[in-house]
């Protein structure tokens, strides 16, 4: 199957500029918000291989909604979005499967999930390379997938993990409530 046409929508949230992108299959890339709407087109068009400005088609706009209502701090479940997920390997997709069924305020670590996958906590690494490179970053809940421990992790989203950890306080979930309380006070520096 060629290459199909993307096309790109930037729109405004409540935490900045989103852009996503698509196919007639399905989503194909999604940006998570900026600051301006240039530096959000920028982004998204680094990782699109082809592709126009375009008013969204019906499944989209209601997607561009989702979106905006989740960064409300509404709850929305984006598994109902079709996505193309094209050229990435049996793995990868195993793992965007696992993660996209994790629900609003619902976490997990990159061990956890590979072990539910029954590739065993070793493959915890596979876990972390596939959320640092989803392209439909939200849309597949890679924010909602921790380090061990309950550990933030890394995000390669813009602000990273300060963006994890916001996007999962929208959801209700506050990791410094889950991590235990030092036993000694830092002095502060």
């Amino acid at each position: 199957m060629g290459q199909a046409m993307h096309r790109y929508f930037i729109f405004e949230t409540a935490a900045g500029f989103c852009g996503i992108a698509w196919n007639d299959v399905g989503i194909t890339r999604f940006q998570l918000p900026t600051s301006t709407r240039d530096a959000t087109e920028r982004l998204l068009l680094r990782r699109l291989p082809s592709g126009g400005a375009s008013e969204p088609t019906p499944e989209i706009e209601a997607a561009v909604e989702a979106v905006q209502r989740y960064f409300e701090g509404r709850e929305v479940d984006f598994s109902g979005f079709a996505v193309d997920l094209q050229g990435q390997n049996e793995l990868f997709l195993r793992i965007y499967a696992a993660a996209r069924a994790l629900r609003w305020g619902q976490t997990t670590t990159y061990g956890a999930l590979a072990k539910e996958l029954g590739v065993g906590p070793e493959a915890a690494r596979d876990v972390g390379q596939a959320m640092a490179k989803n392209p439909v970053s939200l849309i597949i809940p890679c924010h909602r997938v921790l380090a061990a421990g309950g550990k933030i992790g890394g995000f390669s989203a813009p602000g990273g993990s300060t963006t994890k950890t916001r996007m999962l306080e929208l959801e209700g979930v506050h990791l410094e409530e889950q991590q235990p309380k030092p036993a000694q006070q830092s002095f502060g520096f």
